[in-house]
């Protein structure tokens, strides 16, 4: 009991963190949309550490299904609707419908195959937005107004909307957690483990696995409907495979053990780009050698941090040393 509570500490205090961050000196306009921009990313990250640590399914395609929910505050913008309960839930069902059609192809594959599916149908809409004229094509999309709730503009005010992302941050990371540890995670880690053995007490992985993909679907279509109101702008990058590259990379800094570690990534890649850009010109010189580091050295990533620096005290480790003795 007390190493789940150990575990969950961490989550918990970053969460905490960021709800105090504002008031410590972060209240600013720059700095709040920089921890706005953090945590939508950090929600994204989530989504395919689902997939990731929790089926083993490394997909390429993520930054499509956000890109598909940002496009969705976009063409709505155009057409005149604002209404949150009205752009979210169609941003949101936009992108688990495009996880559903596509998942129904891609996880009929597996190991580099679904990659490069995943890879190829992210392409796809990765063009489709760059042919959309009458969303600004390659040029992007700028929205008129942020997303009204109720007729109130309650997203204008940047605190109100640092404590929206920050609310449903930690949704879906107590979502996440919650079904990874029910008995569906653990037909899907156990899959992961060993397909077959799986098959072999009656469980079929493929319908599991389709769930899962649409569900993280359909998170990336809230982040991307919250990325779309935070910059009040949408482009095709948004869809491109570097910015799936960049949240799979998240996941990885973080760990791949804990969900949380996804938030860790998300803000530590955010913040280091942020602050290195400002220090140096040719700041990507520096930041490319530093993540390389970083997965060569921080084997658990930044969520086992903290239980490789307890390990390594020298209290812990002389008691290591006198249990082997003992044995």
């Amino acid at each position: 009991m007390s190493g789940v509570l150990r575990r969950q500490a961490t989550p918990v205090l970053v969460l905490l963190a960021l709800a105090a961050l504002p008031f410590l000196g972060f209240g600013g306009s720059f700095a709040l949309g920089l921890l706005a921009r953090a945590m939508i990313l950090g929600m994204a990250a989530v989504s395919l550490s689902l997939l990731v640590g929790g089926a083993g399914l490394v997909s390429l395609g993520q930054a499509a299904m956000m890109g598909i929910g940002a496009y969705t505050v976009a063409a709505l913008d155009a057409a005149g609707i604002t209404e949150g309960l009205v752009v979210f839930p169609a941003a949101i069902a936009a992108a688990a419908l495009f996880a559903l059609v596509t998942g129904a192809v891609s996880l009929r594959t597996s190991g580099v195959h679904f990659i490069m599916i995943t890879l190829a149908f992210g392409q796809m809409a990765f063009f489709t937005a760059s042919s959309l004229s009458t969303l600004g094509g390659d040029d992007g999309y700028t929205l008129y107004a942020r997303t009204e709730w109720l007729g109130s503009r309650a997203m204008d005010n940047r605190l109100a909307f640092h404590f929206l992302c920050l609310g449903l941050l930690a949704l879906v990371w107590i979502l996440g957690s919650v079904l990874l540890a029910s008995r569906f995670g653990r037909v899907l880690r156990a899959a992961r483990e060993n397909q077959q053995r799986v098959q072999a007490v009656g469980f079929q992985p493929y319908p599991y696995r389709l769930v899962a993909y649409v569900l993280a679907g359909a998170v990336s279509g809230l982040a991307g409907a919250l990325l779309a109101n935070a910059s009040e702008f949408v482009s095709p990058a948004t869809l491109s495979w570097t910015r799936s590259g960049e949240l799979l990379f998240m996941v990885i800094l973080g760990g791949l053990g804990q969900l949380y570690g996804a938030i860790l990534g998300a803000l530590a890649i955010v913040l280091l780009e942020e602050w290195l850009s400002h220090l140096l010109v040719y700041w990507r010189l520096v930041f490319g050698p530093l993540l390389v580091l970083s997965v060569l050295f921080l084997h658990n990533g930044l969520a086992g941090l903290p239980a490789s620096l307890r390990a390594r005290r020298p209290g812990r480790a002389a008691g290591l040393k006198g249990s082997n003795a003992n044995a």
